[in-house]
């Protein structure tokens, strides 16, 4: 073949092996940058995948996808929103029903209660977490565990307050919702109980609250199986005044229901206390307390005074602080007295650098209950303050 000179000419400059090591190195320089622009644009489509995945989760009916293995995947479980639990103080269901009218006041007391759900839970959504605790969130940092500690009762004793002051505390990571798992959710399992719990670093306690446990006959042995070290925390408050702030609570969602007096006797003239209304029969502690001290001994329970609660927060907070090993960093610095409520108020709420007083379900006023009535019921419930004074060695002046 003949030589041409222009050929020469072309591929003179790139003879040396110099330039020859120069033209490889551009070539490899172009194929990494390709490679990089090509991983990238991969890379950025993966939030929409996450996203894509996890509205299709919230549109399914479990809290992760099966594989064809049967085991929850990982990523739907991580990333499932812990479905809104009622987050009311309700009653376990009674045996026996008086009345057509006391039935319909029994069976339909979740659906009185919705409208403070909604409040709690619209609260809770507007306390954003803190920063290190989102931080410590989006790292995956920490973990899922079973609650170490449980507020066990009582309804209308003050059990959202006493929840909403610990979670000020840092060590303190709590459900804002109440699980109900011992009650009415058992069947679900542990492993559905523990993924609705918060992530907890090393050294914070898991809590929850569910009033209607300390009523119901199966919740003690339940929770022993969990884990016999379970702390329990009990808000009690005066048993009258309690069974008076439930019927107002019902009322105010079932303004025809039946008067207070009708539905505290089986019969007015005899004087004789209908125990079969949960409302009177929530306020007999005794005999809920001897059925959990099967299961647990007493310095394995605490009993925090709704009254104190109200009158002296930082005092009671101080009880609960040491009785779960923790140190005292929630004081009086931390509240200020609401006269328009009625109850103290936290300066700064968990995650919020705003005051932060409990919803307006929170405090209703009582009606005006015959003076006789309120009588009867004090007689009523003395012996049984007297048993429950003796049983945990204090006395709540209630009488």
């Amino acid at each position: 073949m003949e030589y041409s000179p222009v050929c020469h000419s072309l591929y003179a400059p790139w003879s040396s092996p110099v330039k020859k090591k120069l033209l490889l190195l551009s070539i490899m320089f172009f194929i990494w940058v390709y490679m990089l622009y090509s991983c990238v644009g991969y890379c950025s489509t993966m939030p929409s995948l996450v996203v894509d995945g996890y509205r299709g989760k919230e549109t399914g009916s479990g809290l992760g996808k099966r594989t064809e293995s049967g085991r929850t995947d990982l990523v739907s479980r991580l990333l499932a929103k812990p479905q809104p639990w009622e987050d009311i103080e309700s009653d376990y269901e009674e045996p026996s029903i008086r009345t057509a009218a006391s039935r319909d006041l029994l069976n339909n007391e979740l659906d009185t209660d919705w409208e403070e759900m909604r409040d709690d839970l619209r609260g809770e959504q507007q306390r954003a977490p803190e920063p290190s605790a989102m931080s410590s969130f989006s790292n995956g940092s920490g973990s899922k565990k079973l609650p170490q500690a449980i507020i066990i009762g009582v309804k209308k004793g003050g059990t959202r307050a006493l929840l909403e002051f610990l979670r000020v505390h840092p060590d303190i990571r709590a459900v804002g919702a109440e699980p109900h798992f011992f009650d009415r959710n058992y069947d679900n399992g542990l492993e559905w109980y523990r993924d609705l719990m918060p992530k907890t670093l090393e050294g914070q306690i898991t809590m929850e609250k569910t009033p209607s446990y300390f009523v119901t006959r199966e919740a003690p042995a339940r929770i022993s199986a969990m884990s016999r070290d379970t702390k329990l925390i009990v808000v009690v408050r005066d048993p009258v005044t309690r069974a008076i702030s439930d019927y107002t609570q019902t009322l105010s969602k079932k303004p025809d229901i039946p008067s207070f007096e009708s539905l505290t006797f089986k019969n007015r003239t005899t004087g004789l206390i209908d125990t079969s209304w949960s409302a009177v029969q929530i306020g007999i502690y005794a005999k809920h307390l001897d059925n959990w001290l099967q299961y647990f001994p007493m310095d394995q329970i605490l009993f925090v005074s709704g009254e104190r609660l109200i009158s002296d927060p930082a005092g009671e907070l101080g009880r609960v602080q040491d009785f779960l090993g923790l140190k005292r960093i929630i004081t009086d610095k931390h509240f200020y007295f609401n006269q328009t409520k009625g109850f103290p108020c936290l300066k700064k709420a968990e995650g919020s650098s705003k005051p932060h007083c409990l919803g307006k379900t929170k405090g209703r006023t009582h009606p005006n209950i015959d003076p006789e009535v309120v009588q009867r019921l004090r007689d009523f419930y003395r012996p049984f303050n007297m048993k429950f004074y003796q049983m945990t060695g204090h006395n709540f002046g209630w009488d």
